[in-house]
């Protein structure tokens, strides 16, 4: 064993050791509360730690992440479906033939950064101009942001020292060794006139879009997650106490405050109270149902659900949006090749009309084949084959979730809407069409013996193929907006109107979906909270 590996080792019992004394001497109050442990819960959690006066309890529903599904780059498949994936399944949804389409959210350590496919994107200039516009806080646009990028980072590809970080605590990459239908797929991107950028993060986010690499969060072919670049490394002090397998069911709220929460920890219930603020880091589907479970929601909604209403926030659990892509148009290889990293290394922004200022379409190549139930019931698709993911990034269909009791065992209901708008369909039509301009290409001739669906369709046929193909990109979000509108749930600052002390920290807060996976935006969602909270409170 090196001298590195035995230090690692040490390091790991220190926590171990560290954090059952903590779990097994729980305090009834902590100064802080976060309320899971996602991308955003672990970055909130990471930056009030490193106070040492101030105390710090951690909780996450879902269990160790110290398994070989996720700590493999390879292996993310494996926790879809599995005790690490809350296994959420949308509605019946009659615009996608009545289809109802699992929704895959992370129950574990590390939340979705745990089983994701370790994909880092940033956003569009235009999508955090528009955060801080719907804010008013110019702390959310496109330049403030990309400083706390900078600053969080350490880029490991082309040196950009106008928008790369170095020295941060997010070990980024491109692919070390792409495989070669990725570099074929960028050439593919040249010869239909695309440029194509050294980097998906660079000056690609800022104009109508291109072609690049993926940046990862893989090292040494191991998952990267944001719990394990920011909270583990802190979870050896005294004053991080981290709680898995305990769900938060309710916020308590006295006099218009937050005080703490209520819990499920080994089937028993149990208080916690916060002498300063809770954050709820949930994610969209959990941070909203436990809002309305609190009493803070449409006040008809809860009244008719014989909730108390303590906020009347109507826009908690409505404006859900999500990313979708049909899954997917395939090629079958000449001669198979395998899979490696993440699976799929090489990406297309587009724009699927002419006068949009920014991408709204997207392609991702991906080197196995992932069809829906429904078109693999109507297409042979060879195990030796490789594809490319259709995905909208700006959809015009909103949802909404919907409580359907007072209990935390009753469940909460996803009403995706996704395709209501009939331009989402439109924008799909155009990516499924680019999607097959290139597949077939001469650049990647070579790794194609046939196209496998969609083919050449009649336009009915094409309609039926998306309907039947939609599914999920995993980035549910926007369920708890931050914004001045009556629809608003938090302000600038994350702070839920007109209850004190809570905030929110997590995909649920963005007004609008970002044209980018999830993963980095609530990263940045995480450093905002946790900024506010300590100029604030003068931490």
């Amino acid at each position: 064993m090196s001298e590195a590996s035995t230090l690692d080792a040490k390091f790991v019992r220190k926590v171990e050791e560290n954090q059952l004394r903590l779990r097994g001497s729980l305090r009834d109050t902590y100064d802080f509360i976060v309320c899971g442990s996602g991308s955003s819960g672990a970055v909130v959690a990471r930056r009030l730690a490193e106070n040492p006066a101030v105390s710090v309890l951690l909780i996450e529903a879902g269990g160790s992440d110290s398994v070989p599904e996720v700590e493999m780059a390879v292996a993310w498949p494996m926790n879809l479906g599995s005790t690490r994936d809350w296994g959420f399944t949308a509605l019946p949804n009659p615009h996608l033939n009545g289809r109802a389409i699992p929704m895959s959210m992370g129950k574990v350590l590390g939340g979705g950064s745990s089983i994701n496919v370790m994909l880092w994107a940033r956003g569009h200039k235009t999508d955090w101009d528009y955060f801080a516009a719907e804010a008013a806080d110019p702390a959310w646009s496109y330049d403030s942001v990309l400083a706390i990028y900078r600053e969080i980072e350490n880029w490991q590809g082309k040196p950009d020292p106008v928008r790369r970080g170095k020295n941060g605590l997010l070990y980024i990459t491109p692919p070390t060794e792409p495989n070669p239908v990725a570099v074929a797929m960028l050439d593919a991107a040249t010869e239909l006139g695309i440029p194509v950028f050294d980097d998906q993060n660079g000056d690609m986010m800022e104009g109508p879009g291109g072609a690049s690499y993926f940046n990862l969060r893989i090292r040494d072919g191991r998952r990267q997650s944001i719990f394990r670049s920011y909270t583990f490394p802190v979870m050896h002090q005294p004053n991080l106490t981290v709680l898995p397998g305990t769900m938060v069911t309710r916020v308590l709220i006295e006099r218009g405050a937050a005080i703490g929460v209520e819990c499920i920890v080994d089937g028993r219930g149990r208080r916690f109270l916060a002498s300063q603020e809770v954050i709820l880091s949930l994610g969209a589907i959990h941070t909203p149902k436990v809002l309305m479970q609190s009493g803070i929601g449409d006040s008809e909604t809860l009244a008719s659900l014989d909730i108390p209403l303590l906020q009347h926030l109507p826009g908690v659990g409505a404006n859900f949006q999500d990313h979708i892509m049909v899954s997917s148009c395939i090629w079958e290889y000449p001669e198979p090749i395998a899979p490696h990293g993440n699976g799929g290394e090489a990406s297309i922004f587009a724009r699927s009309a002419p006068e949009l200022d920014s991408p709204d379409i997207q392609l991702l190549q991906i080197q196995f084949p992932v069809p829906t139930p429904e078109l693999a019931a109507r297409h042979a698709i060879p195990a030796g084959s490789w594809g490319i993911f259709p995905a909208l990034l700006r959809p015009h269909s909103v949802g909404r979730l919907r409580l359907t009791g007072a209990k935390p065992e009753d469940p909460i209901l996803i009403d995706s809407q996704i395709l209501s708008d009939p331009a989402d369909l439109t924008a799909l039509r155009r990516c499924v069409e680019l999607a097959r301009e290139v597949g077939n290409t001469k650049a990647l001739r070579s790794f194609v013996k046939r196209e496998v669906m969609p083919t050449a369709l009649t336009s009915a046929a094409m309609d039926d193929f998306i309907r039947d193909g939609v599914t999920t990109i995993w980035h549910q979000s926007c369920t708890a907006k931050m914004g001045q509108d009556d629809m608003s749930v938090v302000d600038g600052r994350l702070k839920v109107y007109g209850v004190d002390r809570l905030r929110i920290a997590d995909a649920s807060v963005m007004p609008r979906i970002p044209l980018a996976n999830t993963m980095a935006p609530s990263v940045i969602i995480g450093e905002q909270a946790a900024r506010a909270i300590a100029r604030e409170r003068q931490l």
